[in-house]
């Protein structure tokens, strides 16, 4: 039996007697009015879950009692209806922020089945959600027991993504456990896929079955959609997750066209010394390290890690033969953001614009360390949901904005992704051993060789070593980095936090998009 009260307002109530009787039969309670006067009075003395409103009633019209309701209860879901099929009329309607409108004479089933849409759309949303994901469920797992490369890899992931955002919309608990369960699976297959293939690809950078990686990011995708005609904006927001992406994707295709949508793999460590430093340089870590010994500062060396990729991106340009005109844009924080809004226009003057903005790696961190962002970012939909939030009210979106009636295609993409860790994992080292949470750098490292992905020379992996014992380790899955030391504490201190540097599927996978504004 349904509880659901409805409020109906229309001159001719009397004629809509045997739809009203469907209703109440249907198990729906329907108080009738004739006028909006009426409307307006139950409206301030009693609850309604939906109203149907008259377009055309003497005394007051619909749409003055319409205005009159939202100012009552702004939440309460409003069905106009009404014989005029007049433009005007409907624009002003929908501008007031009805749930849906009906042509008159309306049928007892067209009634039921606005009811429905509004009263029971979650619900109906949900279960047909988690009725697909089912059906989906099986061919996921055959998938996951037959993927062998990494473009298959990235699909997989997509589609991983995909049913979690829309478990995640239909609120539907019991689903997203479940999809849980397989994504932790398909960390697990993830892990053995890059302990066999990640040295081959450095070894074979040519080869067809390698994916580009951090630092073939520009070769491979960014330098051949430059094009002097059409400035460009190469924007990279750090840690900015594939799932992540595809929320504020939204916004952004609210005024930019989409043009195409595509993947790199980040490098090891997944962190942004690392990666962003080989993309900015076209070059691998060891030889950062070799070819500008100034420029690469060890992990245990108290200095900014990330202060060349200016100079870096220069040098990488002119490696590759392009000559255009660039900038580079750092933005650290929100005056920084606001003056990237105040001055974006006029990068549109450069053929090619770098743009690296901080805010979503400061936000993991500092979710790390603050009491109120452990609350706002609890699990990956409150994370998702805190980045969409920022991304919607940032300098970011406001200056991207600004670009939508000029000429200009815009490259999103990131550094690394992240994860929420579970599991702990021992591990000793000396003092000069690097703090990240899922790498380590060090020597005499001591670990569960179960849990982690090891390489004991580092120059296999293009990585410097500060000491020529060094070796380098990488947390698998959601595993976590923990010393015995006051192990209990830290276990559950960082237990369920984003963290970044080892193998997973959210670490490694990045998208890279390309939009456009829609006068192109």
């Amino acid at each position: 039996m349904n509880e659901i009260k409805i409020l109906w307002a229309d001159d001719e109530i009397d004629l809509l007697k045997p739809q009203i009787l469907f209703l109440q039969q249907k198990g729906y309670t329907v108080e009738p009015v004739s006028n909006g006067h009426d409307a307006l009075d139950k409206c301030k003395s009693e609850h309604f879950d939906l109203i149907f409103l008259d377009e055309h009633m003497p005394g007051i019209t619909g749409l003055e009692t319409l205005s009159r309701i939202k100012a009552i209860n702004k939440d309460i879901p409003v069905i106009m209806i009404t014989k005029n099929e007049e433009e005007n009329i409907m624009e002003e309607a929908i501008g007031s922020q009805i749930a849906d409108y009906l042509i008159k004479p309306v049928r007892p089933n067209q009634i039921l089945l606005a009811i429905k849409k509004i009263t029971e759309n979650k619900k109906l949303i949900s279960e047909k959600t988690a009725t697909s994901y089912r059906q989906e469920f099986q061919n996921i797992m055959m998938e996951l027991n037959n993927v062998n490369d990494h473009k298959e890899w990235a699909d997989l992931y997509q589609k991983l993504i995909y049913w979690e955002l829309e478990l995640d919309q239909a609120n539907n608990t019991e689903m997203q456990h479940i999809l849980d369960m397989q994504k932790s699976e398909a960390n697990k297959e993830f892990f053995k896929f890059i302990s066999k293939n990640y040295l081959k690809w450095l070894k074979e950078p040519d080869k067809p079955g390698t994916p580009t990686l951090s630092y073939s990011l520009f070769k491979n995708k960014i330098i051949p959609l430059i094009d002097k005609d059409i400035p460009t904006i190469f924007l990279l927001v750090d840690n900015l997750r594939y799932d992540h992406y595809r929320k504020i994707e939204s916004l952004l295709k609210e005024d930019f066209r989409k043009v195409s949508e595509d993947y790199f793999y980040s490098i090891l460590p997944t962190t942004t010394q690392y990666s962003r430093n080989a993309i900015f340089s076209g070059l691998m870590p060891l030889e950062i390290d070799r070819k500008y010994p100034d420029k690469w500062f060890y992990d245990d060396e108290n200095a900014g890690k990330n202060l060349n990729e200016e100079f870096f991106l220069q040098e990488q340009f002119k490696r590759l033969g392009i000559q255009v005109k660039t900038s580079y844009t750092k933005i650290t924080n929100h005056q920084a953001g606001r003056a990237l809004e105040d001055n974006i226009l006029n990068l549109l003057n450069n053929p090619f614009n770098a743009i690296v903005y901080n805010f979503v790696d400061m936000l993991s961190h500092a979710r790390t360390e603050m009491e109120v962002l452990k609350e706002l970012a609890s699990d990956e939909a409150a994370y998702r949901s805190l980045t969409l939030s920022w991304f919607d009210h940032s300098p970011l979106l406001n200056a991207l904005q600004r670009l939508k009636e000029k000429k200009v295609r815009i490259i999103i993409t990131s550094d690394h992704g992240t994860i929420r860790v579970q599991n702990p994992s021992k591990i000793i080292g000396d003092k000069a051993t690097t703090t990240n949470l899922r790498y380590k750098t060090g020597k005499n490292l001591n670990y569960n060789e179960k849990e982690v992905f090891a390489i004991k020379n580092p120059e296999e992996a293009l990585l410097p070593k500060s000491n020529l014992s060094s070796s380098y380790v990488f947390a698998k899955e959601d595993y976590y980095f923990c010393y015995p030391n006051n192990y209990n504490h830290y276990v559950n201190y960082y237990r369920n936090t984003f963290q970044h540097g080892g193998v997973s599927i959210e670490e490694m996978i990045v998208p890279v998009a390309v939009f456009e504004s829609k006068v192109i």
